[in-house]
């Protein structure tokens, strides 16, 4: 039987909660379910202000507003990313400056961003990837002595943490996503995690069109009206009662997913000491929460063919990020900063592995097995 990259896990109570917002005849955004999920977000990451959206991407595009990002205004951020981490403030007119990754985590290399730094330099945008937290420490020390921002794209780390403290939480912004790829999935979705308190009120605006209809509904104010540019990012309310039943289970979901994680760790480890490939690293300050598991190929070992290999087995198993800075928007709108050897190498290498809830010890264990007599 085919096993699956990713299959959308459901907990069982998403469709009642979908009915019960129905018939509360509640179905535009900011409603019961979106305000439990906002509630939750900000007990379980200590952010000062936490908004759904209708994706990762529009909590980005927000982050640039609230940042009041102009043309020409620069953003440090790793090539090795999603293309919405930087088309988000490319909107705004900004220019991505792209600096490498680590070898081991894949994470932007904290000890280059120093020297990307200019006059125009306006924000850091650390990415988490696989759930696995950048250097936080390094990363903000540098903001704060350069007075820059920092917006935390915490797409892949909802239930991570970096030394006791939530993904999203330690920058001046951070974004979730809930896309169905993730953990916690709504099918689309995002949140935009605030945590300087005096950029709240101005969140809320701009993810309300440009008005204060939130303060209106609130009875703080007589009538809303149109304060400063901003759109419609807010998501309706079946979206946010879906992803309420995902939320009430989150422990459970990032438990097993971590299972699963585990599993394939230790499956995997006699082929790392045999040279064939590298493990994920996870480094003892990062509390992950398995979103992915991926390995590095060694130099010499053919990716298509291996991935060839695996799909003719039915075991859909892909490569991961095209690097920006090599892109064609990439080369239009930002630059590079230094090499990107690490960026360019590991790209090539990776391998993203079946891994979802539900994922079976025998689904695995075939993986594993169809895998290394890929790579012998």
């Amino acid at each position: 039987m085919t096993i699956p990259f990713n299959r959308p896990y459901m907990v069982g109570k998403e469709l009642d909660y979908i009915i019960q917002a129905k018939q509360g005849n509640m179905l535009a955004g900011d409603g019961p379910f979106t305000k439990r999920c906002h509630q939750w977000i900000e007990t379980n990451t200590s952010c000062a202000k936490a908004l759904l959206t209708h994706s990762c991407t529009a909590a980005l595009e927000m982050a640039a507003l609230l940042l009041d990002i102009k043309p020409g205004d620069e953003i440090i951020m790793p090539s090795f990313t999603f293309v919405s981490t930087a088309n988000a403030f490319v909107l705004r007119g900004g220019v991505p400056v792209f600096v490498d990754i680590r070898e081991d985590t894949l994470n932007l290399d904290e000890r280059l961003i120093e020297a990307a730094i200019t006059t125009r330099t306006k924000a850091i945008v650390p990415v988490h990837y696989a759930g696995v937290a950048c250097e936080m420490d390094t990363i903000m020390d540098i903001a704060v002595r350069h007075g820059l921002r920092v917006v935390e794209d915490a797409a892949q780390g909802v239930m991570s943490k970096y030394k006791g403290k939530a993904l999203g939480s330690i920058g001046d912004f951070g974004a979730f996503s809930f896309h169905e790829t993730k953990n916690v999935i709504s099918g689309e979705g995002g949140a935009l995690l605030v945590n300087d308190k005096s950029a709240a009120l101005r969140a809320e605006i701009i993810r309300e069109k440009g008005t204060d209809r939130s303060r209106f509904f609130r009875g703080e104010v007589d009538k809303y009206t149109w304060q400063e540019v901003g759109s419609s990012f807010l998501p309706g309310e079946l979206i946010a009662a879906f992803l309420w039943a995902q939320l009430e289970e989150s422990e459970t979901i990032t438990a097993r997913r971590l299972h699963s994680w585990e599993h394939y760790h230790a499956a995997l480890a006699s082929l790392e000491s045999k040279g064939v490939l590298r493990r994920p690293v996870v480094p003892d300050a990062c509390q992950h929460n398995a979103h992915m598991y991926y390995v590095l190929l060694a130099p010499g070992i053919n990716r298509q063919q291996v991935l060839a290999e695996l799909k003719r087995n039915q075991i859909n198993s892909v490569f991961h990020y095209v690097p920006l800075h090599s892109s064609p928007a990439g080369l239009r709108y930002g630059r590079a900063h230094g090499e990107l050897n690490w960026t360019v190498t590991q790209s090539e290498r990776l391998v993203r592995l079946p891994m979802f809830v539900g994922l079976e010890e025998s689904q695995q264990d075939r993986v594993v097995d169809i895998f290394a007599r890929a790579t012998s």
